[in-house]
């Protein structure tokens, strides 16, 4: 096999998987949906949700325009003093890059938005074809998601040959992932924390009662943020790991380009066990939705581990580089196993969680708090023996170049993302089977289709507990490569002017040690300036509804001629979340800047270390602690502890408000934060090794 051969193989199963994709969307599309009152609702969260993509799309078009003009001036160095060329083929795949993450979004949104009312129709007939309808509806997006990136990153690769070039489309991904994943998460819980607030813990009634003005922005938030904002993240994760692969690659190749192959034909095998993975996922006799998409999950990683190491066999591949990525995989297995653990309500965490809860709020927070900061160690540890693996793996082909160990990292990074098809289905399942939750409630289609799908919207949010922490963990590994392709970038450019490169980054160093301390905190930063921004837009939208059920006569009582204003509050969730989205990703990026031009290379080093540890824990304590407090509430709204309406109920919701902002604002967007400034980093170091104030 050779380069030719692998791009091929690269492209032709990412042209399936679109095709298995539009099976599943003409499956999901033809299931039956006839009630009124389902479909009403249904085309109001299709109509918020597209309204907001659009509006925010056009606000990145105009931020993605101006950089790319930005890239085509100065990057990768001034367009007056390098080669033209180069400077206008990283402008064009960033756009490239923005143009495919957009589309991830879109599709997303646009399946979401019908398979959730076809969920909702389905439990009326029974589990399996509800759990069948939200997971092939989640299946489409994972398929086209992953194809997109895989078919993208080929082409840049096939057209360019380029670093600079594939750098820029990583960098165009991630740039709008951030913003999307940022938006769309302080829509979400602005729409889910005042309806919360006010509807459950002031007035007492159900959590998606059509009496609440709110609730049809917090399901439009589902969408805008689980769905179009997670797609982005994970199509940004995914490039950025085959990016930092093939940028080593092309470095240790050579021209020969036996490791840029594997980082295709590897790449390639995981996309095809994805599709084979959803294509046979079914409900087992148990009727155990978590069960379902677990199991899933483990047949495609068994399918990929066997097809890797038989091709690594037949075509006389290196077996060092196959252990990399098979340490890689495992370690993501067992960063979701343990994310189930503390988030799942059939374990103790959550079920001490509840049983605090009979204290008081203050004791929901502390025992949430205090499990989330203990679920950081298992998944830490993963990452750290997974980079330590990987690392001794492949330094050994070549002991005395350290891009060698780092490439292993890259390629454990591509391992651990190689069925990220089977973890974006599972992670779309979660927001649709929660709206249809909604639209079952709204549409009153009956106790037992309420208990359906609220078993499906448990399953969803063990789910997306345990995809977040994959992403992050994906991400931990995909940023630790990009601190090797930034090394890379700075030797070749320290090659070409004489200067001297840099193998290691030493934190006694004081310019490596400014970087580090500075790195550390823009995490902490950036999250709080996310949760500011969900907390300003709450509090305008709760002061809305109170407006609402006290201006509108017979709306508190639910009598039929009072509707509450829906698109009154769909609008302060958009304006807010259109307002806040900017300022916290500029700010990660312009730190980077600033460090790079003080400190220069070694002081980007230590940003870039602070920024991946700090982050790192900060994102998995948040997204655990706050899928913990979820579930807790769901686990007492279920009979346990009171039930509802009981004071252990009133704790409870006052801890998933708080866990919120953490799970679906903050902490997913760390990851892509920390994404978007190695990227920064990697396509801005000739920069930054010739111009600075010290080092």
């Amino acid at each position: 096999m050779d380069i030719s051969t692998a791009l091929i193989l690269a492209i032709v199963v990412s042209l399936l998987s679109f095709g298995v994709a539009a099976y599943f969307y003409i499956w999901v599309k033809k299931q039956p949906s006839s009630n009124k009152t389902v479909h009403m609702v249904g085309e109001l969260i299709q109509k918020g949700a597209s309204t907001f993509l659009r509006r925010e799309y056009a606000l990145l078009a105009r931020f993605a325009g101006v950089i790319a003009i930005l890239i085509l001036l100065f990057l990768p160095q001034p367009i007056w003093s390098g080669d033209f060329k180069d400077n206008i083929a990283m402008a064009v795949s960033y756009i490239f890059g923005t143009a495919l993450s957009a589309l991830a979004g879109k599709i997303g949104i646009t399946i979401a938005t019908i398979a959730n009312m076809k969920a909702a129709e389905a439990a009326t007939k029974g589990i399996k074809p509800s759990f069948l309808a939200g997971f092939r509806g989640g299946a489409v997006m994972g398929m086209a998601v992953v194809g997109s990136s895989l078919l993208g990153v080929s082409l840049v690769y096939a057209i360019t040959r380029d670093a600079s070039a594939m750098l820029g489309f990583s960098f165009g991904a991630s740039s709008l992932a951030l913003f999307a994943k940022a938006g769309g998460g302080i829509y979400t819980k602005t729409a889910d924390v005042s309806a919360d607030l006010v509807g459950k813990v002031e007035l007492g009634i159900p959590e998606d009662d059509p009496r609440n003005p709110a609730v049809i922005a917090d399901n439009v938030g589902d969408n805008v943020g689980d769905v179009a904002g997670m797609g982005a993240d994970l199509f940004d994760s995914n490039v950025a790991s085959m990016v930092a692969a093939l940028v080593m690659a092309i470095t240790l190749d050579k021209g020969a380009g036996n490791f840029t192959m594997m980082v295709f034909v590897y790449a390639a095998l995981g996309l095809l066990a994805s599709s084979i993975g959803v294509i046979t996922a079914r409900m087992g006799k148990s009727g155990d939705p978590s069960n379902a998409l677990n199991m899933s999950t483990y047949v495609t990683t068994a399918l990929y581990a066997g097809a890797t190491a038989l091709v690594t066999w037949i075509f006389k591949f290196e077996w060092r580089i196959w252990g990399a990525m098979i340490a890689g995989l495992l370690v993501g297995t067992i960063i979701g196993i343990a994310s189930d653990y503390f988030t799942n309500d059939n374990k103790k965490p959550v079920h001490y969680v509840a049983k605090a809860s009979e204290s008081g709020p203050a004791f929901t927070i502390l025992s949430g708090v205090s499990y989330g900061f203990l679920s950081v160690l298992p998944a830490l540890a993963g990452i750290a023996v997974s980079a330590l693996v990987a690392y001794n793996l492949t330094a050994q082909l070549n002991p005395g170049n350290p891009v060698y160990g780092m490439f292993g990292i890259s390629m454990a990074a591509v391992g651990m993302l190689s069925i990220v098809g089977m973890i974006i289905s599972n992670d779309a399942y979660g927001p649709i089977v929660d709206n249809a939750r909604g639209l079952v409630e709204m549409g009153n289609l009956g106790d037992k289709a309420l208990e359906i799908t609220d078993s499906l919207d448990s399953a969803g949010n063990t789910v997306k507990a345990v995809t977040k922490g994959f992403a992050i963990g994906a991400a931990g590994l995909t940023i630790i490569a990009l601190l090797g392709t930034f090394m890379s970038e700075v030797n070749v450019a320290a090659s070409e002017r004489g200067l001297a490169g840099i193998e290691n980054f030493d934190i006694l160093n004081p310019t490596v040690f400014f970087g580090l301390l500075v790195g550390a905190a823009i995490p902490a930063v950036f999250s709080a300036m996310l949760m500011l921004g969900v907390d300003r837009n709450a509090q305008r939208m709760v002061g809305e509804i109170h407006r609402q059920f006290n201006e509108i006569p017979g709306l508190k009582e639910g009598k039929e001629d009072a509707m509450p204003e829906y698109d009154k509050c769909i609008d302060i969730a958009t304006t807010g979340a259109l307002k806040e989205l900017i300022p916290a990703g500029l700010m990660a990026i312009a730190a980077t800047i600033v460090v790079g031009f003080v400190g220069g290379v070694n002081a980007v080093g230590g940003f870039l270390a602070g920024n991946i540890i700090s982050g790192l824990l900060l994102a998995l304590f948040m997204s655990n602690s706050g899928g913990l407090w979820d579930n807790a509430k769901k686990y007492v709204e279920a009979g346990n502890h009171g039930g509802k309406g009981s004071n252990a109920h009133k704790s409870a919701v006052v801890g998933d408000t708080v866990g919120d902002p953490f799970k679906d604002t903050a902490g997913p967007s760390i990851n892509t934060q920390v994404t978007v400034v190695s990227l920064v980093s990697s396509i801005m170091a000739t920069l930054f090794l010739t111009i600075k104030i010290f080092g």
